[in-house]
């Protein structure tokens, strides 16, 4: 059951509600300025009252987030659908290359007693995990993803307990 301190029908720029961000602070209006502002990651949001959201104008396309009463929905870049075409292609870039490389290493295998054998296989698997981290940094990147702040959190509440 959600938090009940959160718990409001509509969205207002005047309450205080839980960042989208980093989950952990809380956005305010900032005084003497149309924007609300979070406490613990400071990013700054500007709040749509009719459509129900707050955006994060600091990236370009911002991301947006549309309160449904209880949370904030998922966030969503403005004016991009990332839909199953974006996702084929990302497990494509992961898994293709990683591909080659085992087949490669499948098809011409080194002689049995050849010094370093293990190295085609080794680097099949480096060649996924570098695809694979390739693709994680970038969603990390696009959503903004408040890594150092989750770590920061993290640490703080280790220490207070």
């Amino acid at each position: 059951m959600p938090n009940s301190k959160f718990l409001k029908s509509s969205f207002n720029d005047r309450d205080e509600y839980p960042c989208p961000l980093c989950r952990v602070g809380k956005i305010r209006h900032m005084t003497l300025m149309e924007a609300m502002s979070c406490d613990f990651c400071h990013q700054i949001f500007t709040a749509d009252i009719e459509q129900q959201e707050i955006k994060m104008p600091s990236r370009q396309p911002p991301l947006i987030w549309r309160w449904n009463g209880f949370h904030w929905a998922e966030a969503q870049l403005e004016g991009v659908k990332l839909g199953w075409g974006y996702i084929m292609a990302a497990l494509a870039f992961i898994f293709l290359p990683t591909a080659l490389m085992g087949g490669i290493a499948y098809h011409f295998p080194l002689k049995a007693d050849a010094p370093l054998t293990w190295i085609p296989y080794i680097w099949t698997g480096l060649t996924c995990f570098s695809h694979f981290v390739i693709i994680f940094w970038l969603v990390l990147e696009i959503y903004q993803i408040p890594v150092m702040a989750y770590w920061r959190a993290i640490q703080q509440r280790l220490i207070s307990n």
